[in-house]
């Protein structure tokens, strides 16, 4: 490891807003924080970079080009859909994520929005807040009708470390887990799961859970069409990535009554677009992409990110995304 190294971290204020400190980081290289870059100036700040760290800051075919010195990616992130992985692999600079940081707070913010819908707590809280329960001529009254899990069917799309944590949490709800994934694993984990497909998951759960990535091939999967065979007082949570769902067709079937709700962290366009059919959307509640953002993940991953960078500079990078397109620099 050389102090020299150039290490140079594009949009770094949500995991380190001034209580994750980036010192793992700092002990490896010259290190030059940058709390959020503009696209315009992404090449001119990287320009003398070996090592780059992002998390939102998109690394196109262009950027990297425009990037000689630029040897190793790693991001803040899991998903890695904000950079041209081939045409990094192509100039042989490996790209590493950071998988499973987040695993438990993500899970746990899928069931903050899910029990939102379910018991509608700052509804009432409201209410009671508003002197409706101190007016109240009974001893208790709601506002919106109130779900219980157990005995519901939980929908899991995607079955990866984060849906296996929804389903364990789904189970001890008394829910019963079905789950769709473009490959059954062999060994799904110990809670009891029946994988079936995508069409008899959106019909048959009452709650569909988005856990997956998002590809080039499920962009909008989420659409009329399936989004017309769930059960009309279904939920639908996604925690994943807005660009999955088609948010028109969602806000038209919230205001059809097509289904019950929908408990949104992300939106396709992030921050969210004032435009957005979803806000006046009925029962369609939100959270601003913070599912991830617990400080006991973010010290995770800034962990896991100094652990991706030493291994970089030791000669064998870890948790490469992109080592089919690599090709050796020279």
């Amino acid at each position: 490891m050389s102090a020299t190294t150039s290490i140079v971290i594009l949009d770094g204020y949500t995991i380190n807003p001034g209580d994750n400190p980036w010192s793992p980081v700092e002990s490896l290289g010259t290190c030059t924080v940058y709390d959020r870059t503009p696209p315009e100036l992404t090449v001119e700040r990287a320009a003398d970079a070996e090592i780059v760290l992002t998390s939102k800051v998109k690394l196109n075919a262009a950027v990297l080009n425009a990037l000689p010195k630029l040897r190793y990616i790693s991001l803040l992130a899991t998903g890695y859909n904000n950079i041209d992985v081939a045409v990094a692999g192509q100039l042989g600079i490996p790209v590493s994520n950071v998988p499973a940081y987040s695993t438990e707070s993500v899970a746990q913010t899928t069931f903050a929005l899910l029990l939102e819908l379910a018991v509608q707590v700052g509804v009432h809280d409201a209410a009671v807040k508003s002197g409706e329960w101190s007016r109240c001529p009974d001893h208790s009254f709601w506002k919106t009708p109130i779900t219980e899990l157990d005995g519901l069917t939980l929908g899991i799309v995607g079955y990866g470390t984060i849906g296996r944590a929804v389903a364990r949490i789904g189970a001890a709800f008394g829910m019963r887990i079905i789950a769709h994934a473009p490959r059954v694993p062999q060994e799904p984990g110990p809670t009891p799961v029946c994988f079936v497909g995508l069409e008899e998951l959106f019909s048959s759960a009452d709650v569909v859970s988005l856990n997956c990535p998002q590809t080039s091939e499920n962009a909008g999967f989420v659409n009329s069409r399936l989004l017309g065979m769930m059960n009309p007082g279904a939920f639908l949570i996604n925690v994943a990535r807005g660009g999955l769902v088609n948010e028109a067709d969602l806000a038209q079937a919230l205001l059809s009554g097509r289904i019950a709700g929908a408990g949104l962290d992300v939106v396709a366009h992030e921050p969210m677009l004032p435009d957005n059919p979803l806000l006046s959307a009925p029962n369609c509640i939100f959270t601003p992409h913070i599912a991830w953002a617990s400080l006991a993940a973010r010290r995770r991953l800034m962990n896991s990110v100094a652990a991706n960078v030493a291994s970089y500079l030791s000669g064998v990078p870890i948790n490469v995304v992109n080592g089919q397109y690599l090709v050796p620099k020279a």
